[in-house]
């Protein structure tokens, strides 16, 4: 498949998956013409480079783990292994500190709720309890 049905395969603007390319994270085939071809397997990889970006990740930090995906080796495997870690070290901390901020929230909302309902009561001539 071209450059344009990769796209629209996988939402990623055309101009993102020639950037990819420029980092390392996406090895096309090329015709005599210089045009890009994809198949099947550039989607699945291009929906993982997506999750990882949403996910916080650098596209250097990415970089450090394709090789080991499409051409590995011990040394690869082993800096891809170390990068992985640290990554999943930073999503468990992040996640963390987002599920804290939302039990946070959760007993703001509460507070929040209760103080409306009694001040309805007032409004409406009733004394809350």
């Amino acid at each position: 498949m071209r450059i344009g049905e990769l796209s629209a395969r996988t939402g990623a603007s055309r101009r993102s998956l020639r950037y990819y390319e420029e980092q390392g994270l996406l090895v096309s085939a090329r015709s005599p013409s210089g045009q890009r071809y994809y198949d099947d397997e550039h989607v699945q990889r291009v929906a993982l480079i997506q999750v990882f970006l949403a996910a916080g990740m650098s596209s250097r930090t990415i970089a450090g783990m394709v090789p080991c995906m499409t051409e590995p080796n011990v040394k690869r495997a082993r800096n891809a292994l170390t990068a992985m870690n640290q990554e999943r070290t930073r999503l468990s901390a992040t996640i963390d500190g987002l599920v804290a901020a939302r039990e946070a929230l959760d007993r703001l909302i509460d507070v929040n709720r209760d103080y409306l309902v009694d001040a309805v009561r007032t409004v409406d001539g009733q004394v809350p309890e």
